[in-house]
């Protein structure tokens, strides 16, 4: 368990889906760093999908440069294109060993904001059990970029899906576990949305044939148990995936805001205040 300095509320910049091999200008790169040094954070969440297997880390690299503040990142499916979900995961516990500012939250534990918050994260996985389940049509780029997902037939794939989804709400409730043991209030930091009510895509919840792969239901099913069971205890859940930006009350201490992004254009979500 790691233990920043608590003796004052946090400031939190939180970025996600970046897609920074999308952007045409370094200059866009810059000018956004430059906003987040601005609000003078203490540290900054990035909740994947940040390039792809060959640039994530090169891109992680250019942002702790560029803000030179503390930030925590877990992965996204487009961080994986190119490569495996091992590799692509050693290789980002390995970035994480190696700087002094960057931490893969997956692999993090329970990190102490102030004396009654905590930050915990993992990359989460689309698990194929909402919406039309296997029966949807929507062939994603992650079948045919992401190894383990390559080749497979439609119930190879979601039982692949599924196991890959069920494995990120384990360990995160393994940890949220911990966390809500010392700590009042969390801030879960993922890529996949957890629920429904939290997949948004231009104004609007995501159709059936969508929500197979783009939302969790095995973490949704982890945080809504471990949340009614801590009534006195608070979750914020951070997620992206979909690009539509969107809040969702799951419960009266379960809250979930979906960050908005658009291709070339990297934005910083919103400023945190942890207390």
């Amino acid at each position: 368990m790691t233990s920043p300095n608590s003796t004052k509320p946090k400031r939190i910049a939180w970025l996600t889906d970046l897609h920074l091999e999308f952007v045409k200008s370094f200059d866009r790169v810059q000018k956004l760093c430059k906003r987040i040094r601005i609000e003078k954070p203490d540290i900054v969440l990035v909740g994947g999908d940040t390039g792809t297997a060959n640039s994530f880390v090169g891109y992680l690299e250019d942002l702790e440069h560029l803000i030179d503040k503390p930030i925590y990142f877990v992965l996204g499916n487009h961080d994986f294109y190119g490569s495996s979900i091992d590799r692509v995961k050693a290789e980002a516990q390995q970035l994480s060993e190696d700087s002094k500012k960057m931490r893969y939250l997956t692999r993090c534990g329970v990190v102490e904001l102030t004396p009654t918050t905590a930050l915990v994260g993992h990359d989460g996985w689309a698990d194929g059990r909402l919406g039309s389940t296997d029966k949807s049509t929507i062939e994603l780029n992650d079948f045919r970029l992401i190894e383990e997902l390559k080749g497979l037939g439609a119930a190879e794939r979601f039982a692949k899906l599924a196991a890959l989804g069920d494995q990120a709400a384990a360990e995160a409730k393994s940890t949220l576990a911990q966390a809500f043991q010392k700590y009042q209030s969390v801030i879960f930091l993922t890529h996949v949305p957890p629920f429904k009510e939290a997949c948004w895509h231009e104004g609007q919840i995501s159709g059936d044939d969508f929500l197979p792969h783009f939302t969790s239901h095995a973490m949704g099913a982890v945080l809504f148990e471990i949340m009614e069971t801590n009534p006195d205890k608070t979750l914020t859940v951070l997620c992206g995936h979909t690009h539509g930006q969107g809040k969702a009350n799951i419960l009266d201490n379960l809250n979930v805001q979906t960050g908005g992004a658009a291709y070339g254009y990297p934005k910083l979500q919103k400023i945190i205040e942890a207390h």
